[in-house]
Parts: C-alpha cells; structure tokens; sequence
C-alpha cells in the first residue's frame, strides 16, 4: 500500500499551475525572445512585439492604450520605424496576422501567454485582393468581358484588409479611414534574440 505522501506528491505532479497549461498549448514553432518583448514565429521566421502599437511590454504584460490608427497612418508608422531602426518593420498580409489566432482556445482569440492584454478586435493588414475580378482589371473575367474594372479599382483605394485577432475572420472592406490597431511584424532576428 502507498503511503499518503506517495499519493500526495501524485496528487501535487497532476496539479499544473494555469500558466503553465496554458503555455504547454503554445506551438514549437512559437517561442519567446530572450527579453521576453517578441514572439518569434520559427516557422515564418517573423518577429511579433507582444504588444500593439501604442502600448508598452513592462516585462510582465502591455500596458497602455492601443493606437488606432488609419490605413495610410499605419503605413507611414511602418516606413518610419523602418527608417529609425534599420529594421524592416512593416504590416503583416491577412494571412500572418490570421496564423496568430489560437483556435484551440475557447474563445479563439490571441494567446494571452504570448499576446497578453491585447486587443481581439479587427487589425489593419498589407493585403491586397490583386486576382479578385472587381479589382484586377487585367485578370481573365474581367478582359473576358470587356470591364474596364474603374469602380472595382476606386473601391479598392477606399478598402482596405483588416482581421479580427478575435475569430481570425479576414474581410477586404474595411475602409481605410477606419481607426484600427496595427501590430507590426519584422524579420525575426538571426540566433532568434531581439
């Protein structure tokens, strides 16, 4: 018969504290920089700051108010911190944005080890619909047709791609007035470190 600390110490091995269950979900192709600011995606080879725009990684969590910012401001923000850092800081397409949304997570939405205190609503991302018929005005059905594509192309300045880090939904009709976080991307450093 086991004694009760054999049990007891069972008991404490099966007990995991929530961040660390939380952090066994976390992808290998996920990991932290050694300063803990960056999410680095091993298999896209990309850094992500954990924080939005606007908000500040303190060495625990972001804290602070996120920037929302127009499509053509979040731009600008992304050639400037290029310029300034010598980083190729720029907005990530719909696609590395919508690969940040844990699904396995109910509700999906941003890892909170990785992402803590971020915002899980729509972002502004650099993709562009180029083969879609209503905006390329070069593409088979369009020619095929004789459309020239002027309004598609008029909608497509206004319109922007945005994801929600909520659902991972990605749309192309975001209009690039709206304020809407950003959260740069660059190229994850050689070693992985910042």
């Amino acid at each position: 018969m086991k004694s009760p600390i054999h049990f007891l110490a069972l008991l404490c091995s099966l007990a995991v504290p929530p961040a660390i269950a939380a952090d066994t979900s976390v992808s290998a192709d996920w990991s932290l920089s050694a300063d803990g600011a960056y999410v680095l995606d091993q298999r896209a080879g990309l850094a992500w700051p954990r924080c939005v725009e606007g908000m500040q990684w303190n060495g625990k969590t972001c804290t602070g108010q996120p920037l929302l910012l127009d499509r053509a401001e979040a731009t600008a923000l992304a050639s400037e911190r290029w310029k300034a850092e010598g980083v190729g800081w720029r907005i990530p397409r719909a696609a590395e944005l919508q690969r940040l949304v844990d699904k396995s997570l109910s509700p999906p939405g941003l890892n909170p080890i990785l992402f803590p205190a971020a915002p899980g609503q729509w972002h502004w991302s650099s993709t562009a619909n180029v083969s879609a018929p209503s905006v390329n005005q070069y593409t088979y059905g369009n020619i095929a047709q004789g459309r020239a594509g002027d309004g598609a192309r008029q909608a497509a300045m206004i319109n922007g791609w945005a994801v929600n880090l909520s659902t991972g939904e990605a749309r192309g009709d975001a209009a690039r007035a709206s304020k809407l976080p950003v959260r740069l991307v660059r190229p994850m450093p050689v070693g992985g470190g910042k």
